[in-house]
């Protein structure tokens, strides 16, 4: 079984930009259930299908696997709702742990959000000063409700 542990924070400036490249990501929901999501993913020559429970804090449990990218690609266009989230996302090594740096394009465009995946919900990290506001707790910043409230449209 897995449990993902992670905190998000929204990003300040572009000094992160440097620190790594992009990779172009599009997914969408089969089920935006409070107590459930399944969610397609496709980067490029992957795909996977991700089922999420309810987030508790910062801890909710968590199950990927790898899907062929074709079916994945039909499911996009034909299953998920819309929109897609589409962006590019960067991983940057920071000590201890990984930034995920997630740019939103589309109907989300100008939304930049970090998350921080942690093996404990109380383990500090060195946070870099581009990191801005914690939004782990604000649901608007979820993926899943991205879908149904796009950032362009708050």
């Amino acid at each position: 079984m897995g449990t993902e542990i992670e905190r998000k924070y929204l990003v300040e400036g572009d000094a992160w930009r440097a620190l790594a490249r992009g990779t172009r990501y599009r997914q969408g929901y089969l089920s935006r259930d409070r107590d459930r999501t399944v969610r397609i993913r496709s980067t490029g020559d992957k795909a996977h299908i991700t089922i999420k429970g309810p987030t508790v804090g910062a801890r909710r449990l968590e199950f990927e696997y790898e899907i062929p990218v074709g079916d994945g690609e039909a499911m996009l266009d034909a299953l998920a709702e819309r929109p897609l989230i589409e962006k590019n996302r960067y991983r940057i090594p920071h000590g201890a742990v990984t930034i995920e740096v997630d740019e939103f394009l589309g109907e989300n465009a100008g939304l930049v959000v970090a998350e921080v995946e942690l093996q404990r919900e109380d383990q500090a990290f060195d946070k870099p000063a581009w990191l801005g506001r914690e939004v782990t707790d604000d649901a608007r910043y979820y993926n899943a409700n991205l879908t149904a409230h796009p950032f362009s449209r708050w």
